[in-house]
């Protein structure tokens, strides 16, 4: 029986049931239109009578096609069943490629984030590298303790532990005592002044990042990267803010005696670079009435009346180079 009603295409033409018809009724049938019920069975040629056709009965054709149909559909199941065991073998691909798996997946809310972050974390055998570029803040001390332990134990561990921060978290009590506290453990870490990308980097195969895709996302959601050609390329990103950062042992040395403060810096950073006070207060995730409290405090301090006097004194001021 010939295949029909394969890929979308109809079993009867149009014209097929009036043919069909008109050889039941023992008419001559249209020779165009009566092909296709040659191939599904439902007329054959008669053997005594050159160019007439024989009708059969459509019931038994159409169980016979439903039989076909079935073992198809069973056929098709079965397949499908099989499937799970080819995409399994991904578990012997993905660990030989350059490159890895999924490359990005969005998390869309801190507890996501966090979810995700602190089991890989915990797991992390190699590497713990993270980079916080936020103002420093009064935060539960409990999270804060918990925070300082899972950290300690991945140094433990055997990993490898660096942590990047803000320059002005030297400059915050409660901060700065829970810094101390993680270098006593074994972390390594440095400060930076001005914007830095915020990340965490766990044994070279997970990247955590913020959103900068979703729009209207809610604060502090996020992306976990697993791409490994992303991953290595956030780590030398890493490396180079790293490598021009301060060891926070040597803050105190660095900053000693300094007219300015952390933040201040930071600031008069982001003006020289010619952006407005406004947009500094963005790009430091600082408010405007913040920034403007800031450069007043340094005004007074300098004795001068003006910014464009601050800055005259900022271009020549040695502590351009302290973070």
């Amino acid at each position: 029986m010939k295949e029909l009603g394969r890929n979308g295409l109809p079993l009867l033409a149009e014209t097929a049931a009036e043919t069909y018809r008109a050889v039941s009724a023992g008419a001559p049938p249209d020779e165009d239109g009566v092909a296709d019920l040659v191939g599904l069975g439902l007329v054959a040629a008669d053997p005594y009578h050159p160019g007439s056709y024989i009708a059969h009965d459509p019931r038994a054709v159409a169980q016979t096609l439903m039989t076909a149909a079935l073992a198809d559909l069973s056929a098709a199941v079965d397949r499908i069943g099989q499937i799970p065991a080819v995409e399994a073998l991904a578990a012997d691909y993905d660990p030989h490629r350059w490159y890895g798996g999924p490359g990005s997946e969005y998390l869309g809310t801190p507890g996501l984030m966090n979810a995700r972050i602190l089991p890989l974390t915990d797991a992390a055998t190699v590497e713990v590298y993270s980079s916080q570029p936020g103002e420093p803040a009064d935060r539960d001390p409990e999270i804060l303790r918990a925070g300082a332990e899972r950290t300690a134990a991945a140094c433990r561990r055997g990993a490898r532990v660096r942590s990047l921060y803000n320059a002005r978290a030297h400059e915050h009590p409660q901060t700065r005592e829970h810094i101390d506290g993680l270098v006593q453990a074994g972390v390594e870490v440095r400060a930076i002044g001005g914007p830095f990308p915020r990340l965490v980097l766990l044994d070279r195969a997970h990247l955590f990042i913020d959103n900068l895709v979703v729009e209207g996302a809610q604060a502090h959601s996020g992306w976990h990267v697993s791409d490994r050609a992303a991953v290595m390329w956030a780590r030398m990103v890493f490396e180079l803010m790293w490598d021009r950062a301060t060891p926070w042992q040597a803050l105190d040395r660095a900053t000693g005696g300094a007219v300015t403060t952390a933040r201040q810096r930071a600031i008069l950073q982001e003006l020289e670079a010619g952006y407005s006070q406004q947009q500094a207060g963005r790009r430091l995730a600082l408010a405007e009435s913040t920034v403007t409290k800031d450069l007043t405090r340094l005004r007074e301090q300098l004795s001068v009346r003006t910014m464009y006097q601050v800055m005259a004194w900022w271009g020549r001021s040695p502590e351009r180079d302290l973070p």
